[in-house]
């Protein structure tokens, strides 16, 4: 036949650098140009649509012209002496449309051509002794390269952009001038003893410098080795094994060893990773929906058919049926096959997607993030509220004591920065950045904890959301059993049984009453008890219809499904069954029916050589399944031995196969089989099969696709002949039923849904400990009741027997709707939309599907229950983490606030009893230190010993406002009663200046130590004693209490004048640890003699009365509230609203998005990157990236143009971020006051300067506003989240 000539192709040429290079379009001849937006045949919408604009001005290339410029375009000698002949961009040709890819597949060959180019063979894949470097370097192997991260300087930069750091820096600047100047430009001074002062006003500048620099580095080290510590996992999440031919044999290796040129098999509920041009298979249908948006099941065709197609149906429309091409990113759904895989990594399809989509931005924050921003954005702004009100306070003071104030100008204004030092840096404490950061840092620790525990935590809110689980739907094969499946017994025929134990009747029960009288032999011996046409049969039913292969290197043989591998295992123990390979040499496979989960079975066609006419063939269909569902399906069942059964009637087929008709009696004894099995926990497993003399069989209807194939499985299941049953055993896993207990102590209610039979169900459920007298039901009827008894009754379910994955969501469903914290594994492709559905899906790492890891949140990688349990502790553990936290956090928020407004407005010279360098260090040990010590605590037993927390319940609970109070009224007093009346207490005179330094550096100390002891007393949330349980396995915690003690000894004695301290006196330290001490039974008193229910009634009136006074506060300033907000519509008042286009796609600025590139942007969101929690990071409650995007662009000018995921990056936002604020007030009032103290006088702004200027904020400057009779606000961005993100504060 003469080789068709190809259609033309036309390629834009008119784009310059453009990589990769535009996407050909194909040309038919006579009709024009293909174009991109051509309807239905073209199902791989290029990227680059809009390349092509212009189409009539493009010239034409021919499909070798195409190859050509691609390898022109390839990187120079990258092919030069090397055996291979395609390069990894002409390979690249084959991922755009099917037409064009058809076509230079043509060019290139086909599979022959490409097993030339490539060096590889279709039948025995890669040589496993070959050296693949080469082919590495040219090629590439399949792993994206690493996401580049933020270097350590950087995230010390984005750190020390916090608003206050930077404010508290300048001041601090200027602290250390006025000092130097103080020091080496003022004449000396002289004490009242006649000695001269050291001049060392300069230190406490510097010393607020190197505190600034101690919190930026520890944040910033802080995040650096978290984002090691997550890319780590992500690597490790993706990793997974597939099946290749390499050296003609069928071996599993990881995905990131896939290499181009090997031939890798797929099959049902596999997710392609690499691409790849299909070599044969049988009814493979593939979801591509993720790369290309098409949601129906795309039928692939053998390459040598669609190149048969292409030579017979050049540029005819009926080519767009025919894809030989497996995508990247792509789903199996049905059948099974081999492909050659021609592009790996970054050169694949789904691979350029993904670095295309790769953003470090957008990220979310989980629910526990979500509630604890809440909490920090409430404490920052009743900090910030104290530390503006103590600013103006001194202020005023200071202003009404400037005309008898004699100091000179320098003293002045180093008076008055040092008013603005303590404000600022009482907003640096008051802000509660270590929470965000505990909540990192918890979940770090969790997850890799949770690793070596088996669980593989794919979406990080799991892991916290596990922990108050209320209910968990298990599988039962391989989550609460072994998965080490054995055939013990079974019956061939209807009169043959045999069993693992000699001399156990498997059918007693059975016989009663019934015509049969089977009987029992070792199953070592079922051999020589059939004839060897019953053996043949038995074994094809086995061998024939399965998927598993032979792997003789693992120490499985069969790899695949572990019931077929069971099947397999005792034909070739038994049934004298040679290697599967050789066995199934011969096979001429017809059709294949892939198992369903809802029809419980699978079978497949087979085409056989008929031994009564020679020469001849006929084709048997094996099927097997659940065995009630087969039973029901034959009509008929061989007979092994007819002497057994005299009164039956047999008959003999064409082959010689003795039979009899299944009666109704004969099915209720094959039934009383099952169900003896099923008592026993066994798996029973039916067989049967049914001779047809051609395919397809005629009556039948046929497949729309493919008209040699049947389109209906159920037209093929019946009038079956029964061959046999096989029970095979699972046993539990070891320290199941001990799992169950601590769930059921928990709280959880375990539930088994499977799709075993209801009385095998029952029977390993009662041997788990999950039924216990509840409710078994099976599948059919649980989706048959209405929607009013389904509710009624799952309260009770404990058993859902023969279910569906359908029924499996709609119990999901059901639960979620009634308030349950859901938790559902599954293993099975069929089983994502619960999985999905979840609060937890958990999948299978061994036995699961790649569909069922993707929809899922943790990966069980021993598929053992027991990891949940682990799971579920560790889930618990993050939680209490942060309440610890919070409840230290706190405690010390409301102490060092007060502490520093009443001391600072209390002093006549504004001093506060703590330094603005002592309160940095205080805040370094309550944020990161006290984050790393409390967030890393490992979860005990006894958390097992409460039930899971409600969705609605708060944070804080009643218990820990009792300790947070009852901890803070004693730290308050201790200080107070130090500061205010240790000069008495210590006999110190006013004039002796060293005492008096001496009583400070003791309420400095003691107000340390009480921290320190305190955070021990916090490692319990309820009002248990035992608060150093777990303390041994938390090296953490003893290695942070250790530097948080040497710290604090090392700066009593070297700190100095850096600090504001002289070394004190050993009475001094005991003192001091004393009352540092105290914070023990203190904790102590409140949990035995103050009960929860008598700090309910004592705070409850002043609860009501704050929130009241709080409440009218809110709409007061809110009446007067300058800037109003627009109003919202009811769509964009829901936080997961984002703007569509009537075609369903995503908006974002001028770009929208292919829904499914859209899922995959999504999917590639991991988590919310924290800075150590800087303030800035707490301002915005969870909102969607578009509406932070939307409500910034009023305060811009010009256009900001978004990423690639269409939001503008979390950098840029920051810095659209309107200024104008408090902090912005107090930063341009020293200018003010600087020059009244220095003897100027402000002017009047000329009448002709432009009196509407605005201001970099874009808000309109004081002098302009006042011209023009608008009120002046300095709102703190950085507190109200940017006028917009208000809104849940309106509301509430």
């Amino acid at each position: 036949m003469p080789r068709p000539e190809p259609p033309t192709i036309r390629i834009d040429t008119s784009v310059s650098n453009a990589s990769p290079p535009p996407s050909p379009t194909l040309v038919k001849p006579g009709d024009g140009h293909l174009s991109l937006e051509s309807p239905s045949g073209d199902r791989r919408p290029s990227s680059a649509s809009s390349d092509f604009s212009n189409m009539s001005s493009q010239p034409t290339l021919s499909p070798s012209e195409v190859l050509k410029q691609a390898l022109e375009d390839e990187n120079p000698g990258l092919l030069e002496g090397s055996q291979y002949k395609v390069s990894p961009k002409q390979l690249g040709l084959l991922n755009h449309h099917e037409q064009q890819a058809l076509y230079i597949l043509y060019e290139l060959g086909g599979l022959d051509g490409l097993q030339d180019k490539l060096q590889c063979s279709i039948e025995t894949g890669l040589s496993s002794d070959s050296d693949f470097s080469e082919r590495k370097r040219i090629y590439d192997t399949n792993v994206l390269p690493d996401r580049k991260s933020k270097p350590l300087w950087k995230l010390m930069l984005l750190a020390l952009s916090d608003k206050m750091l930077i404010l508290l820096s300048v001041a601090a600047v200027i602290s250390f001038a006025l000092g130097m100047y103080e020091s080496f430009g003022t004449p000396p001074k002289y004490d009242k003893a006649g000695n001269e002062e050291p001049k060392v006003d300069w230190i406490e500048g510097v010393a607020i410098l190197v505190a600034v620099v101690v919190v930026v580095s520890v944040g910033a080290l802080n995040d650096w080795q978290k984002e090691l510590q997550f890319a780590k996992l992500n690597k490790r999440k993706d990793d997974r094994e597939v099946k290749v031919i390499r050296s003609g044999k069928t071996c599993s290796i990881s995905v990131y060893d896939i290499l181009a040129g090997d031939v890798m098999l797929i099959e049902p509920g596999d997710m392609v990773p690499v691409d790849g041009v299909y070599i044969n298979g049988h009814g493979l249908r593939c979801d591509e929906s993720a790369a290309t948006g098409e949601t129906d099941a795309l039928k692939k065709t053998p390459c040598n058919e669609a190149m048969a197609a292409v030579e017979k149906e050049a540029g005819s429309s009926s080519i767009h049926a025919v894809d030989p091409f497996i995508l990247s990113g792509s789903k199996v759904l049905e059948g099974f096959g081999t492909f050659l895989v021609v592009a790996v990594g970054p050169n694949s399809a789904n691979g350029k997607t993904m670095m295309d989509l790769r953003s470090d931005e957008g990220e979310e924050a989980t629910p526990l993030q979500g509630k604890l921003n809440v909490i920090a954005e409430t404490i920052a702004k009743w900090g910030g509220g104290a530390s503006v009100l103590l600013f103006f306070v001194l202020l005023f003071r200071f202003l009404g004591e400037l005309p008898s104030n004699h100091q000179t100008p320098t003293e002045k204004g180093e008076q008055f920065l040092n008013y603005l030092i303590i404000a600022v840096t009482l907003i640096a404490v008051a802000v509660p950045e270590g929470l965000p950061l505990a909540v990192t840092l918890a979940l770090a620790f969790a997850t890799k904890r949770m690793l070596r525990d088996n669980n593989l935590v794919r979406v990080l809110k799991s892991c916290e959301t596990m922990g108050n689980a209320t209910t968990i739907c298990s599988d039962k094969t391989g989550t609460l059993t072994q998965n080490k499946m054995t055939v013990v017994e079974g019956t061939i025929g209807l009169d043959t049984s045999f069993s693992a134990k000699v001399g156990v009747s498997a059918d007693d029960s059975a016989e009663k009453n019934s015509e049969f009288k089977s009987s029992v032999t070792a199953i070592g011996e079922i051999q020589s008890r059939i004839s060897p046409l019953i053996k043949t049969i038995l074994s094809q039913s086995i061998y024939y219809n399965t998927t598993a292969f032979e792997d003789e290197s693992s120490s499985e043989i069969f790899i695949g499904s572990k019931t077929e591998s069971a099947l397999l295992n005792f034909a070739r123990n038994y049934l004298a069954m040679g290697p599967l390979a050789s066995e199934r040499s011969d096979m001429k496979m017809t059709q294949l029916f892939p198992f369903d989960s809802a029809k419980k079975c699978m079978g497949v066609a087979v085409e056989l050589p008929d031994p009564s006419n020679p020469g001849q063939t006929f084709v048997r269909a094996f099927v097997k399944g659940a065995s009630e569902i087969v039973l029901a399906q034959a009509s008929s069942a061989i007979v092994v031995n007819s002497d057994l059964s005299p009164g039956v009637v047999v008959m003999t087929d064409a082959d010689g196969v003795v039979y009899t008709e299944m009666d109704s009696e004969h099915k209720e004894y094959v039934a009383n089989l099952i169900t003896s099995y099923a008592e026993k926990s066994l798996r029973t497993i039916g067989l049967v099969y049914r001779d047809f003399p051609s395919w397809p069989p005629a009556g039948f209807e046929l497949s729309d696709d493919d008209p040699k194939q049947i389109k209906n499985f159920s037209d093929l299941t019946c009038d079956m002949r029964w061959v046999g049953l096989v029970g095979i055993m699972d046993p539990l896993r070891e320290g199941v039923v001990e799992a169950v207990k601590d769930c059921q102590r928990a709280g959880v209610v375990v539930r088994m849904v499977t799709g075993d039979n209801i009385v095998t169900a029952k029977a390993i459920a009662t041997d788990c400990g999950i039924y216990t007298g509840g409710v078994v039901m099976q599948g059919p009827e649980f989706r048959a009741m209405d929607a009013k008894e389904r509710d009624a009754m799952i309260p009770k379910l404990q058993v859902l027997a023969r279910s569906s994955p359908q029924d499996k969501r709609l119990l999901v469903q059901r639960l979620k709707k009634m308030g349950e914290t859901v938790a559902v594994t599954g293993d099975g492709t069929n089983d994502a939309p619960a999985l999905t559905m979840a609060d937890v899906g958990f999948s299978m790492g061994i036995a699961g599907t790649e569909v069922a890891k993707e929809a899922s949140d943790i990966i069980l990688m021993d598929d053992n229950f027991t990891s949940i349990i682990k799971a579920l502790l560790w889930g618990r553990a993050v939680n209490d983490a942060v309440k610890k936290f919070l409840q230290f956090q706190v405690t010390v928020n409301i102490t060092a606030v007060l502490l520093t407004f009443v001391s600072a407005v209390e002093s006549s010279d504004g001093e506060s009893v703590m330094t603005a360098v002592q309160l940095l260090w205080v805040n370094l040990i309550m944020d990161t230190f006290a984050a790393l010590a409390l967030a890393t605590d490992p979860p005990t037993r006894s958390m097992l010993d409460r039930p899971p927390s409600p969705k609605n319940e708060g944070m804080i609970t009643l218990t820990m406002w009792k300790m947070m109070i009852g901890q803070a009224i004693f730290q308050l007093a201790a200080t107070f009663t130090l500061h205010f009346a240790g000069q008495k207490i210590w006999g110190i005179d006013d004039d002796d200046s060293r005492g008096l330094q001496r009583m400070s550096s003791v309420v400095f100390n003691s107000f340390v130590w009480m921290q320190f002891f305190n955070m021990f007393v916090n490692r319990r949330l309820d009002n248990k004693l035992n608060f150093l349980e777990g303390i041994s396995h938390n090296y953490f915690f003893m290695a942070i209490a250790a530097i948080m003690c040497g710290g604090q000894v090392l700066i009593m004695f070297v700190g100095g004048n850096a600090f504001s301290i002289v070394r004190i006196t050993g009475v001094d330290w005991a003192v001091s640890l004393i009352i540092g001490a105290l914070s023990i039974p203190v904790g102590i008193f409140l949990r035995l003699c103050v009960p929860d229910s008598f700090a309910y009634r004592v705070y409850r009136p002043f609860g009501i009365t704050f929130r009241f006074v709080w409440g009218w506060l809110v709409r007061i300033v809110l009446f007067f509230w300058p800037f109003k907000k627009k109003s919202k519509s009811k769509d964009e008042e829901n936080e997961d609203y984002v703007p569509r286009s009537p075609g369903g796609t995503s908006i974002y600025g001028n770009y929208e998005w292919n829904p499914a590139i859209e899922k995959v942007r999504e999917d590639l969101i991991f988590i919310k990157t924290i800075r150590g929690g800087r303030a800035n990071e707490l301002k915005f409650k969870p909102r969607k990236i578009y509406q932070h995007w939307k409500a910034s662009r009023s305060s811009v000018s010009g256009i900001a143009s978004p990423d690639r995921a269409g939001a503008p990056s979390a950098l840029a936002t920051a810095m659209r971020k309107r200024s104008g604020s408090s902090l912005g007030a107090m930063a341009m009032v020293p200018s003010i006051v600087g020059g009244a103290v220095a003897g100027w006088s402000p002017i009047e702004k000329p009448e002709n300067a432009a009196a509407t200027e605005e201001t970099n904020d874009g808000l309109l400057s004081p002098t302009s506003a006042a011209k023009h009779g608008r009120k002046v606000s300095f709102s703190d961005s950085s507190m109200t989240s940017g006028r917009t993100a208000e809104s849940g504060s309106d509301k509430s």
